[in-house]
């Protein structure tokens, strides 16, 4: 590692070129990728395999948002053919689902519909039946929700099914690897591509550690797994302190920022409060038409929650729920990241909109259940059983998973 390299994270496909290329060597790879599957230096893996003359690309897989990271949560992406890299592109969103089969439904009513089932997210046998070895390489953000660890879960099943090498360039999880939160999910009932297995909301792990849990834990047949780890990562890292490049993952998660908050207000997707999407600044603020700013963040602001402040805002959302309609609503403001709660955060604000306008306010509870994955979080609210209390109930599960997690980290907390 050069002087330049000192002051940053070696990621595992950098890794991978520099010191394990035999892993790869002399068989035919499938490359589940997208937009965030660059080096330090912007450079596609793409690219850095087909300029490899010893790694032959025969294939390239794509998740949710598709290959280029343009597609709406909840589009389905259709199969492709790259002009560029001459190579197939099978979706792993979609592409057996009919493209117009719910075209009745807006777009937030798609992504609640198709996020929650298993069709078109797993590739068939003629896909895959060229590959000797898959090799994983998406950006992560560190919540259970978001699905590339579900494409990744899926995708492991298939290969250990067909005896296809499955290889994980681990990439940093970006809000670190020491802190978690909220309900471990509730297996195998509440099941989902928004959530496969038991694991909390947040988890702190990486893609490849969660590999290795996948693998030892749930999948019925275990895969032949090789996770390419990265190098100068410790647990406590946020993504800025990695000294690599942001590459949004996804159309709405354009910042660190974003992902920061992201693990407490996803689930105002389960409600009809608006999350910021077709803003700037998606997850960083909510409202609705009829939500009064300045009363909510007041009394927000006086439950004095760590590490978080809120202030009145205005937004006219491009697309989703409220499309082109102004909306009053509240800014989060992260103070301190090391002390804020997102999910602690955000059950007390889906409560108090709750308590201020039940008229206006509504679940969309099977939506809430699968991303929380529990009923019981929203049965509490319903209950009006204070957030604390909510909270607490979920402190013995972390406590369990952690004590689980252990034999499968990578990283430690100190370089």
């Amino acid at each position: 590692m050069d002087t330049s390299d000192m002051n940053r994270v070696m990621l595992g496909c950098e890794n991978l070129l520099k010191n394990h290329l035999p892993e790869i060597q002399k068989k035919k790879v499938g490359l589940i990728t997208n937009q965030t599957g660059v080096d330090h230096r912007l450079r596609s893996v793409v690219d850095l395999f087909q300029e490899n003359p010893d790694i032959d690309l025969v294939a390239l897989y794509a998740p949710e948002h598709g290959f280029k990271g343009d597609a709406q949560a909840g589009h389905t992406v259709p199969f492709s053919q790259d002009d560029k890299y001459d190579l197939p592109i099978h979706s792993l969103y979609g592409q057996s689902v009919e493209a117009d089969s719910q075209s009745d439904l807006d777009l937030d009513q798609r992504m609640r519909y198709f996020d929650t089932i298993e069709e078109g997210k797993i590739p068939n046998s003629s896909e895959v039946e060229n590959v000797d070895v898959m090799v994983f390489d998406l950006q992560d953000v560190g919540t259970r929700i978001y699905t590339y660890i579900a494409t990744m879960a899926y995708c492991m099943r298939v290969c250990s099914e067909m005896g296809i090498e499955f290889v994980v360039l681990d990439r940093p999880n970006p809000i670190n690897g020491f802190s978690m939160e909220g309900p471990v999910l509730e297996y195998p009932e509440f099941s989902s591509f928004v959530g496969v297995y038991p694991i909390p909301v947040r988890h702190g792990m990486t893609v490849g550690e969660l590999a290795l849990m996948f693998n030892e834990c749930y999948l019925p047949n275990k895969a032949v797994l090789t996770v390419i780890p990265m190098k100068g990562w410790v647990r406590t890292m946020w993504f800025d302190q990695t000294g690599l490049p942001w590459v949004p993952p996804s159309p709405n998660m354009p910042s660190l920022q974003t992902a920061t908050v992201y693990p407490g207000q996803v689930f105002l997707e389960g409600t009809n409060i608006s999350e910021g999407r077709g803003t700037a600044t998606p997850f960083e603020l909510f409202g609705a038409p009829w939500i009064k700013g300045a009363e909510l963040a007041g009394n927000l602001n006086r439950l004095a929650l760590p590490g978080v402040s809120f202030h009145r805002t205005f937004f006219t959302p491009s697309f989703s729920k409220f499309k082109n309609i102004l909306c009053e609503g509240v800014k989060l403001q992260v103070e301190n990241r090391q002390t804020f709660q997102p999910f602690y955060t955000t059950l007390h604000v889906i409560q108090l909109i709750k308590e201020m306008w039940p008229e206006e306010f509504e679940f969309h509870p099977d939506y809430f259940d699968a991303i929380v994955g529990s009923s019981s979080v929203r049965q509490s609210l319903e209950k009006n059983i204070p957030a604390p209390e909510i909270a607490h109930s979920s402190l013995a599960q972390i406590q369990a998973f952690s004590q689980e997690r252990e034999s499968f980290l990578l990283y430690g907390n100190a370089g």
